[in-house]
């Protein structure tokens, strides 16, 4: 292997660990979208069953107002590029769990991603192995 390949070598590996770290950051981000997904489909429905309760609402900066909840089976939902839009409580369960089911499906599509580039990265690393051995047994001893 000449010095040009290990240098091409050595920059696909590179490429291909930066790849693998940000498939990583999109994993991680999508688990916690659908932790806050179902999160909020567990809240939507603790309040059908009891509309009437107290609650925290963040201001900012770890400052909360305590208030009361008052249900009227409606919440506001963002649904992207700023727009929120009001839906009743089983439409706005559906629509978050039509999005976990979207994030599922990145999640597997990631993970297929990540398994490929790991496997990359392994033959990258056994080629990088070889070429070092073959340098070692070329220097005159």
């Amino acid at each position: 292997m000449s010095e040009e390949q290990a240098e091409q070598l050595m920059q696909q590996m590179q490429m291909l660990e930066t790849y693998f770290s940000d498939l990583s950051q999109r994993e991680a981000t999508f688990f916690s979208i659908l932790r806050e997904a179902t999160a909020a489909i567990e809240s939507i429905q603790s309040l059908g069953k009891n509309p009437e309760s107290e609650t925290l609402v963040p201001i900012g900066m770890g400052t909360y107002i305590p208030t009361k909840i008052s249900s009227n089976s409606k919440i506001v939902l963002n649904i992207g590029a700023g727009v929120a839009v009001e839906k009743d409580f089983p439409s706005a369960i559906n629509y978050l769990e039509a999005r976990i089911k979207e994030i599922e499906i990145a999640l597997q599509d990631t993970a297929v991603k990540k398994q490929d580039a790991a496997n990359r990265l392994e033959q990258g690393r056994a080629q990088m192995n070889q070429m070092m051995q073959a340098m070692q047994q070329q220097k005159p001893g």
